[in-house]
């Protein structure tokens, strides 16, 4: 069985990743992109879908040994696992050197101390576990082949071939080590060039530690910053610039439960999130590719702008489910591809438009087609921002007025006023200004319960959502004011778990909720950082800085967060590493640096 959430490590090359156990488990690698099929998919099924797994030898049918120790080397996206047994130590090296040609894991093997009996077990099931590849010897290297894929292993060690599965026994002495090398290449092309494992190791370190040197962020919190600074970069697809929302597809929002859905494509929201994080702490760099990348999918049509592309701007996410993966921890079902691609989220303008606005205030070069893209967005948005639609949760039930949505309209509005205010370019000021007006007391209006003192998921609804915690962020009414205090003091009091963190929305269990969903989710990580932010806004620091500790310390021993907290089950749920989750623990990082900067 996969291991809990919180005991994978992550590794990539940005352009896929491995999530990899604590008892040295690659049960999870899509190949050669994070949407390709999965070559290891024991993460989602059994060993039997793919893994590989290099440990201390251990005792058929036992549990394999976990990692006494493991950590990233510095800052760096390498990992160093180690195991104490009775006869030495071991350590394990893993990683994925960025790459222009072939996509590799390299996991070096080293002797510290003893002298430690090892085995490497790869089993390779292409098509998410479903296709057994033929495995044969091409001189010293062994190549696993099925359909348009191949996947070559290169290692110094002795291998042999049983149950359909490559294994390797070996032992290693201090100071020695052995390494191993997984390639993959298409199947029609010659072999890939081998492998240089010390070689990459070096370049690998020397990448992550000249990128990590642009952070231009030296506060409190800059250990939980840079890690999720390099999370994020490890999201990025860096031949496009596009950013997954997540690795890994059907990790459940609750175990056992129904809510599995696929994150490896571009959300223009979670992106632009991104963008803004990074921003701030001096990646200049990757907003452009972003940009161009934002640019290219759009493309000339504005009007029927997706929530989501592929990471290359693909349009077609059609969703479907693999029947024969059990999912994870029996949460089926397993789905890739995602049905809310087709959905109508009105405050993806809003993410979208604040994202370029925000490019264009820290001095990013100029692009006349952006400017272009944002003026055709808001020409948009003025025909339809009264409609309903499926909002940022993407609900599959029926589509309404969601208060937030109608908010990021407000925004996109408003940041595209102020670029016709600075000059840059032209538009119908007057008209606009009415339009922007015209949004906000409709909301004001509409969206506001008197009563409760506080803003509602929607027009005319009672039911409360976390992600009016944004109205005071988006600058759409001041913190001070008494309706923003009241909605965050009805969030806290309504959608809080008893930990403290938040609810996205109220769920309704075995009945089908708000979200024409059944079953019930963990505490959603985005939304409890926003309330933090929000208690610091409002002049509670105090308060602010406990809620942002206790949600630092729910990241794993490698600074890692899912997209959910199961209050019950006090674990990680949700996909993983999630995007959403460590954009903003940045930006309140941030935030309580400022607040206590200026004697907040």
């Amino acid at each position: 069985m996969a291991g809990r959430i919180e005991d994978y490590a992550l590794i990539g090359d940005m352009q896929t990743a491995a999530l990899v156990c604590r008892d040295g488990t690659a049960d999870w690698l899509c190949l050669p992109r994070f949407d390709s099929h999965a070559a290891f998919a024991g993460l989602l099924g059994t060993e039997e879908h793919g893994y590989w797994r290099i440990g201390p030898a251990h005792p058929s049918g036992a549990a394999p040994p976990r990692a006494d120790r493991r950590r990233y080397r510095g800052d760096s996206l390498v990992l160093e696992s180690e195991w104490d047994t009775a006869r030495g130590t071991v350590r394990i090296i893993d990683f994925m050197p960025p790459r222009d040609g072939a996509p590799q894991l390299i996991r070096i093997v080293e002797g510290v101390s003893g002298r430690v009996p090892m085995r490497s077990a790869l089993r390779m099931r292409f098509s998410y576990g479903r296709v057994v590849p033929w495995v044969h010897k091409v001189g010293d290297r062994t190549v696993a082949v099925a359909g348009p894929d191949s996947v070559w292993l290169d290692t110094t060690a002795d291998t042999f071939g049983k149950d359909l599965t490559t294994y390797s026994d070996f032992t290693v002495s201090p100071g020695e080590r052995v390494a191993f090398t997984i390639s993959w290449q298409p199947s029609h092309s010659g072999p890939p060039a081998l492998p240089d494992p010390d070689g990459s190791l070096e370049a690998t370190e020397e990448f992550w530690r000249e990128w990590v040197e642009h952070c231009t962020y030296h506060g409190p919190y800059r250990d939980a910053v840079v890690r999720s600074l390099i999370t994020l970069k490890a999201l990025t697809y860096a031949p496009t610039g596009g950013i997954v929302a997540a690795p890994t597809t059907s990790l459940p929002e609750e175990i056992g439960g129904v809510r599995n859905w696929d994150y490896r494509f571009t959300w223009l929201r979670d992106a632009a999130i991104t963008l803004s994080s990074l921003l701030r702490t001096g990646y200049r760099e990757e907003a452009r590719a972003w940009r161009e990348w934002l640019l290219r999918a759009v493309a000339g049509d504005p009007e029927n702008l997706q929530i989501m592309y592929g990471i290359a701007g693909e349009r077609e996410l059609s969703e479907a489910e693999l029947t024969w993966l059990p999912g994870y921890e029996n949460s089926r079902p397993v789905r890739v591809g995602n049905g809310a691609a087709g959905q109508l989220q009105l405050d993806v303008y809003g993410e979208v438009t604040e994202a370029l606005h925000l490019a264009h205030m820290t001095g990013l070069a100029r692009n006349d087609y952006a400017s272009l893209l944002q003026l055709r967005l808001i020409g948009y948005l003025e025909d339809h921002w009264n409609e309903p639609d499926e909002g940022i949760w993407e609900v599959r039930g029926p589509r309404r007025h969601f208060v937030h949505s109608k908010v990021m309209a407000w925004v996109a509005v408003d940041r595209t006023i102020k670029l016709i205010e600075s000059g840059d370019v032209d538009g119908p000021l007057e008209r606009w200004r009415e339009l922007r007006d015209d949004i906000h007391r409709d909301v004001c209006e509409k969206g506001y319960d008197k009563e409760r003192n506080t803003f509602t998921q929607s027009y005319g609804s009672k039911e409360l959502d976390a992600s009016l915690l944004l109205i005071p962020q988006m600058g759409f009414l001041p913190p001070d004011d008494k309706r923003v205090i009241g909605t965050i003091e009805a969030i806290q009091r309504e959608l809080s778990t008893p930990d403290g963190f938040v609810l996205r929305y109220p769920t309704a269990g075995e009945n089908a909720g708000v979200d024409g969903l059944e079953g019930d989710e963990g505490a959603f990580l985005a939304c409890s950082f926003w309330l933090a932010d929000d208690l610091a806004m409002i002049g509670r620091v105090d308060e602010a800085r406990q809620l942002f500790e206790k949600l630092l310390a729910l990241r794993n021993d490698l600074g890692l967060l899912a997209e959910e907290w199961d209050p019950h089950l006090k674990r990680q749920v949700g996909n993983f590493p999630q995007a959403f989750s460590h954009v903003p623990l940045i930006d309140t990082a941030l935030r309580l640096t400022a607040s206590s900067a200026f004697g907040g």
